[in-house]
């Protein structure tokens, strides 16, 4: 599923009108489809006084539509029109017809119509202005959002929803005007905008349905981005053959672990474990080795020589080398800690090997040695993935976390490009760029996954899918994808506060075996 700008979704429209898609067919799909989609939402419409707000574009021309079906379904609608419409407007011709109530805020004296219709209304549709809104929000369309808003205070019960975007929004960063709506529902239209995943605009959606208003969607294929969808997940789940035996889904070598962060090491050998690798051998200091056994037994281990109690000791690399002609991806960085010896152990595992290096999953620890290493990506030319949070990030490239998050897209589209490599850029709404241009983004944002050590189970499942054979963007997008149903899971279960990083890990197979029903 494409993720569009304001301009792409324009050209879009326009390439529809070229192949015979004209404006007006696009408008009465889109209406039908927005008035299915809060029937769906609302229930029984029959019992439901629905008000619409109508701008001037085709934004309120697809309210309109919708304004008609409600009606005609049972629904008592009312209209009130913020600017006026085209006097051929053939969709208000319709409504007119139907002697459905219509106000225009011009002739309403201090909006007193309009709070009349809000104390009386169930649900409230914001059609004024979608993805063609470019100016701030001023005059009328400001006092009557506030209207809305404070109506929304009294009526616990008023359901808003945003048709294409919540009017204020910004269609391509998520900014949003101070008069936005915090909507209860949006229903996109054609495909989803890629404001709805940008704070602060993705705080005020609510839930978003993505409404299907017929455009072909060759016509959105140069477009590169994607958000992440069941349908995709489950086409590229890595195979599982019934003669298989554990070499068949790969080996992981996991370097990982110090004295104060033990934890890390377990979750990225069990996030790897738990979405199908063969063989999980996990490389940590020799004093950890037997604390870890006892939690951590279907691993095998590579005991390290430590330059401290807990801390591995430069010298451990030449031990690493020998092992990488065995294994088809190595994690590095996971709770290895900022000591001299960890980096200096960092270092040289990326940069001395006498030997081709396999596959790279870097996070953490590691993240934060390269970002002390100016042009690193130079010395390390290959593709490799790599995991940051927004803090690594900001430390990799040398900005504020602000700044990573005001264009998440954008900056982690950029590095991959110059550095050639597969960013994962975490948090809501995890970003995966790689070095072809190409970007997906997670459909998940669950504040309980805001915790110690769910990173590391992510990194270690995606390890875990790399040494099963997946490229490392279909292994970075997939791991994303499960990892973030795994916590949807858990927040059913249990909310979304006092998740724990271990919570995830056995649910990490039940969403792989539900994606192989779907």
């Amino acid at each position: 599923m494409k993720i569009v700008t304001a301009e792409q979704m324009r050209q879009i429209d326009r390439q529809c009108t070229e192949v015979g898609l004209p404006t007006s067919v696009l408008m009465e799909n889109a209406g039908k489809v927005v008035a299915e989609e809060v029937r769906q939402i609302l229930g029984a419409i029959d019992q439901q006084h629905i008000l619409i707000l109508l701008g001037p574009g085709n934004n309120g021309g697809d309210g309109l539509v919708a304004a008609r079906y409600l009606h005609d379904w049972g629904a008592k609608v009312s209209l009130y029109l913020l600017s006026q419409r085209p006097p051929d407007d053939p969709n208000l011709k319709l409504v007119q017809e139907r002697k459905i109530t219509s106000v225009e805020a011009t002739q309403d004296e201090n909006m007193g119509k309009l709070d009349e219709l809000l104390s009386s209304a169930s649900a409230v549709i914001d059609a004024l202005f979608g993805t063609g809104k470019s100016r701030p929000l001023s005059g009328n369309f400001v006092q009557a959002l506030d209207r809305v808003s404070k109506a929304k205070k009294q009526q616990t019960g008023l359901h808003i929803i945003a048709l294409d975007l919540p009017s204020g929004l910004n269609a391509d960063n998520g900014a949003v005007d101070s008069a936005c709506l915090y909507a209860d529902n949006t229903i996109t239209l054609g495909f989803p905008k890629l404001g709805l995943f940008n704070f602060p605009g993705a705080g005020r959606v609510g839930r978003v349905a993505i409404a299907d208003i017929g455009i072909p969607p060759h016509l959105a294929e140069q477009v590169t981005t994607e958000l992440i969808t069941e349908e995709w997940a489950g086409a590229v789940l890595p195979r599982r053959p019934l003669e298989a035996n554990k070499g068949s889904f790969g080996r992981v070598l996991v370097a990982a672990g110090s004295i104060n962060y033990i934890g890390a090491a377990y979750l990225a050998c069990s996030g790897a474990i738990r979405v199908g690798a063969g063989l999980v051998t996990l490389a940590t200091a020799t004093s950890l080795q037997p604390v870890l056994a006892s939690k951590l037994t279907e691993v095998t281990y590579l005991p390290l020589p430590e330059s401290h109690p807990g801390i591995i000791a430069s010298k451990a690399t030449r031990l690493i080398h020998q092992q990488f002609n065995y294994y088809n991806v190595l994690l590095l960085g996971c709770g290895l800690g900022q000591s001299q010896s960890a980096i200096r152990f960092i270092r040289a595992t990326l940069f001395r090997s006498k030997s081709a290096l396999p596959s790279l999953v870097i996070d953490a620890d590691a993240l934060n040695t390269l970002a002390k290493i100016p042009n690193w990506w130079q010395q390390l030319t290959d593709d490799a993935i790599l995991t940051p949070h927004p803090g690594e990030m900001a430390r990799l490239v040398g900005v504020s976390v602000d700044e990573v998050q005001s264009d998440r897209l954008g900056i982690a589209k950029r590095v991959a490009i110059d550095w050639n490599k597969t960013i994962v850029l975490k948090g809501a709404y995890t970003v995966i760029a790689t070095p072809d241009g190409q970007v997906r983004i997670s459909p998940v944002a669950n504040p309980g996954l805001a915790s110690a050590g769910t990173g590391d189970v992510l990194t270690g499942a995606i390890a875990g899918l790399v040494a099963q054979g997946l490229s490392l963007s279909d292994a970075a997008a997939l791991g994303v994808y499960l990892h973030g149903e795994a916590g949807e899971m858990v927040k059913t279960r249990l909310g979304d506060a006092g998740m724990i990083a271990t919570d995830l890990l056995p649910e990490l197979p039940l969403v792989i075996k539900q994606l192989k029903k779907t």
